[in-house]
C-alpha cells in the first residue's frame, strides 16, 4: 500500500453538489470458525456507499489486536495477501469519507490504541460537536493525540475513564456523559465486541446473527451481503456488549428525543436497507409519489438522477402516469485514484460521471428527479446536459425540502453562505439552474415518508434550523475532522 498511500485524492471524482456522510461500520464476534477478515471485507464492500476515501479492518487474534488500513476503496486496500494475514476470533471494519479534510492515512480507521486493560480498536460514524473542547481539556492534562479525528477523543476518554472505573459499562457510560453529538460506535476490546448508539439515535446501527456469531453493522444491507439474519436495530442510547457468543444490552439513562437523521432516508442509506423499522426504498417511493401530487407536471418522461434520484423518480412516475425512463448514464468506474485533472477537465467533471441518452430525451418534456440541491452547481450542469441532448423542457423535482442550514452531526452540508436555497428564492433557483419549473417537498411531507418508523423521531435541522441539541456557535468551523 505504500504507493497507494502517496496518491493525491481530491473531490474531482465526486459530484460538486453531492452531500456526503462520514462512514460505515461493521463488526463480528466469531463463534463459528468464520474467516473474519473476509466477512468484514464483504460487509464493508456493501457499505462502500457510505464512504470512499479510506477503509480498514482490525482483528482480535487471541487477545492480540492488529489491523490494516489504507486510502482508497475496499477492493483497492485489501488484497488476498492482506486478508490472509488478518486472522482472529473477532474483527471490526470501517469505511470512511471525511467531511472536513484530514484525508490522510493517519486518520483512517479503525483506530487501535493501548489503554489500561490492553488494546482496543474503535470505528466511529458521526460527529461530536464538543470534540475540540474535550480535546483541549485532555491535552491540558497531558494527553497526546496522533490524529485529527474526534474518534481519538472518544478513545482517549475511554482510556482515561478506565483508570478510575471498575467495569467497562461504567467506563462507557462516563464517556457518554461527556461526548455530545452523533455517534454509532463499534469497539473491539481483547474480550468483547461493543456497539453504541448515541442517545438521540442520529446515526444507524443494527444487530445481526450468522450462525452463533453476532454482527454489528451500519445498515441491514451489510447483513444481507454476508448472509446474516437481521435481529434488530440498536436503540438510541443503548450499549451492546457481546462476549463469547452472548449478547447483553445496557441502557444509558437519558431523556433525549429520538432524532434520526432524515437524510439517511433521502440519500445516504442504500435502498435495500431497513432502518428503525422503515424501508429506505419505500420511503423514497413515497417521496416521489408525494412530489407528483404536490408538484405535477405535463411531461413525456420521468427521469431520475443516478443513483439517489432513481427510486423517487419511479414513485413520481407511478403516481403521475408519466412513463419512467433512463436518460442519464452513470460511469460507475470512475474511481478516486485517477491522475490529477487539468482545470478544464475539472470543470467538466459532471460530464465524466454522467452522460445523456440523446435518443431518449430529444424533443421530449422531462421531469427530472433528484434527492436535493445544495450549492446548485451540479444540478445546473445536468439540466444543461439534457437540454443540449435535445430535451424540450426540464421540470426539476426535488425529493426533499430546500437545504437551508448546515449540519453539525457528521454530514458534509456546507455553511449557509454556500447553500443556494439559503440565499435565493425558489424562482431564482429555477432560473439559476436553467429549469422550466422547480418543486421541492415540504418538511411536513418528507417526515411522513419513512413508513413504519417511530413518529416524530427525526432530525431535520438542515431544513428547519431546529436541531435536537444545543449547537455551539461556529461548531462546524471548529469541530475536528468528522468521521
Amino acid at each position: 500500500m505504500k504507493e497507494k498511500d502517496s496518491l493525491v485524492f481530491n473531490d474531482f471524482y465526486e459530484y460538486e453538489d453531492e452531500i456526503h456522510e462520514a462512514c460505515g461500520v461493521f463488526g463480528v464476534d466469531n463463534m463459528d470458525n468464520i474467516d473474519v477478515s473476509r466477512l468484514v471485507y464483504f460487509g464493508l464492500y456493501s457499505l462502500q456507499h457510505r464512504g470512499q476515501e479510506s477503509c480498514g479492518i482490525a482483528v482480535n487474534d487471541n487477545g492480540q489486536i492488529t489491523g490494516h488500513k489504507g486510502m482508497g476503496l475496499v477492493a483497492e486496500v485489501f488484497t488476498e495477501k492482506v486478508l490472509d494475514r488478518l486472522e482472529g476470533k473477532a474483527a471490526i471494519g470501517h469505511t470512511r469519507y471525511s467531511t472536513t479534510g484530514g484525508n490522510s492515512l493517519e486518520n483512517c480507521q479503525p483506530l487501535i490504541v493501548n489503554y489500561k486493560d490492553g488494546r482496543l480498536a474503535l470505528a466511529h460514524n458521526g460527529n461530536l460537536i464538543n470534540a475540540s473542547k474535550i480535546r483541549l481539556d485532555l491535552e491540558n492534562h497531558g494527553a497526546i493525540f496522533q490524529t485529527a479525528t474526534d474518534s481519538e477523543v472518544i478513545a482517549n476518554l475511554i482510556s482515561r475513564n478506565g483508570l478510575k472505573c471498575k467495569d467497562i459499562e461504567e467506563v462507557l457510560k462516563k464517556t457518554m456523559d461527556v461526548i455530545e453529538g452523533s455517534y454509532a460506535l463499534v469497539i473491539m476490546t481483547q474480550k468483547r465486541l461493543i456497539g453504541i448508539r448515541d442517545p438521540w439515535g442520529l446515526r444507524p446501527l443494527c444487530i445481526g446473527k450468522l450462525g452463533n456469531s453476532y454482527i454489528l453493522a451500519s445498515e441491514t444491507c451489510a447483513l444481507d451481503a454476508v448472509g446474516a439474519e437481521f435481529i434488530r436495530d440498536v436503540l438510541p442510547g443503548e450499549i451492546i456488549l457481546i462476549e463469547e457468543g452472548q449478547l447483553r444490552s445496557v441502557m444509558y439513562e437519558h431523556k433525549k428525543p429520538h432524532s434520526f437523521c432524515i437524510f439517511e432516508h433521502i440519500y445516504f442509506a442504500r435502498p435495500d436497507s431497513f432502518i428503525d423499522g422503515a424501508s429506505i426504498y419505500r420511503a423514497r417511493l413515497e417521496a416521489g409519489r408525494l412530489l407528483a401530487i404536490q408538484h405535477p407536471a405535463e411531461a413525456d418522461l420521468v427521469v431520475g438522477v443516478p443513483d439517489s434520484g432513481l427510486t423517487a423518480a419511479i414513485g413520481f412516475s407511478r403516481q403521475s402516469g408519466i412513463p419512467y425512463g433512463e436518460a442519464l448514464i452513470k460511469n460507475r468506474y470512475v474511481g478516486r485514484t485517477f491522475i490529477q485533472p487539468s482545470q478544464k477537465l475539472r470543470e467538466q467533471s459532471v460530464n465524466i460521471k454522467l452522460n445523456a441518452l440523446k435518443e431518449e430525451v430529444d424533443g421530449k418534456r422531462i421531469v427530472l428527479i433528484d434527492d436535493s440541491i445544495v450549492r446548485g452547481t451540479t444540478t445546473k450542469k445536468i439540466v444543461q446536459m439534457l437540454k443540449n441532448a435535445g430535451a424540450k423542457e426540464i421540470h426539476m423535482r426535488i425529493s426533499s425540502p430546500p437545504v437551508l442550514y448546515p449540519c453539525y452531526f457528521g454530514i458534509d452540508i456546507a455553511s449557509r453562505d454556500q447553500l443556494i436555497a439559503a440565499n435565493h428564492e425558489i424562482e431564482d433557483i429555477r432560473e439559476i439552474i436553467g429549469a422550466d419549473s422547480l418543486g421541492f417537498m415540504t418538511v411536513e411531507d418528507i417526515l411522513k415518508t419513512p413508513v413504519g418508523a417511530p413518529p416524530n423521531s427525526f432530525c431535520a435541522g438542515c431544513f428547519t434550523g431546529r436541531y435536537p441539541m444545543k449547537v455551539p456557535k461556529e461548531a462546524n468551523k471548529f469541530s475536528l475532522d468528522k468521521c
